[in-house]
């Protein structure tokens, strides 16, 4: 089965709603309509600039998605500061990102709390990016596919297949994201690989086909080509390099190559 491949931006904390704009602007610009036929590309701004950047996706048409980087689990409520996924419809959004990383050592997010967020983010109609990935000591002990098979499971805990099979799931060592070390490639692909074996013991082979798995940590214009090729990796999350236009779309025509 061929699966779309799927690149996504993470700017995390970086560009004001101005600033995020012009980055939208110089993307659209760089890519050509093969880029965009061959795989869903994807800005994740912060927060403050999504209604600006919605807009001018919507106004020009551009052929970009739209995501978040986090989202809480109800709809509405005495939460100050957060965000919910009604919210997030009304600005067009498409996909939510989940226990990213460093929402978990940083925030605190859980398995528990992720998989929350994974259900509201399906539940509101969007596309959960769920995040998973081991730390330099996990892998070093040698726990490196049982810490990320695990997480997998807590994230898609109580979602049947249907949805499951919608979902997006983003291998991200943590040892490789903004360090500028990253996986092999062949290492990326037996991760995906395995990724999509606990799908297919959750559900069935169908569901594990059809599921996208992406890889992040580091990804750059020149490792993009070799990790986009292998048959287990369905795209990337990129950080660094989606804050430079010109470099995030050399790693969009990777996936068209």
């Amino acid at each position: 089965m061929s699966r779309t491949p799927l690149i996504a931006g993470n700017w995390k904390m970086h560009l004001d709603h101005l600033e995020a704009i012009a980055l939208v602007q110089r993307l659209a610009y760089s890519l050509e309509p093969a880029d965009t036929d061959a795989a869903d590309i994807v800005v994740v701004p912060p927060f403050t600039a999504l209604r600006s950047v919605s807009t001018l996706i919507e106004g020009d048409r551009l052929p970009l998605g739209l995501g978040a980087q986090d989202c809480h689990w109800e709809s509405a409520g005495a939460y100050t500061g957060a965000i919910s996924p009604p919210m997030l419809v009304k600005l067009r959004v498409s996909y939510v990102l989940c226990g990213h990383s460093e929402r978990r050592a940083l925030f605190g997010d859980t398995d528990e709390v992720v998989n929350r967020k994974v259900r509201a983010v399906l539940a509101a109609g969007m596309t959960p990016i769920l995040c998973v990935g081991e730390t330099d000591e996990q892998r070093e002990a040698g726990d490196a596919e049982a810490v990320v098979t695990t997480q997998v499971r807590a994230g898609l805990s109580g979602v049947d297949a249907a949805r499951a099979a919608t979902l997006v799931v983003a291998y991200e060592p943590v040892w490789a994201i903004g360090t500028g070390k990253t996986a092999t490639s062949d290492d990326a692909d037996a991760m995906c690989g395995s990724v999509r074996g606990v799908v297919g013991e959750l559900y069935d082979g169908g569901v594990a086909e059809r599921v996208r798995v992406q890889y992040g940590g580091s990804v750059k214009p020149g490792n993009a080509a070799d990790l986009l090729g292998r048959p287990q990796v369905d795209g990337a999350l990129v950080g660094g390099a989606s804050l430079d236009a010109e470099d995030f779309a050399v790693i969009c025509k990777a996936a068209r190559r």
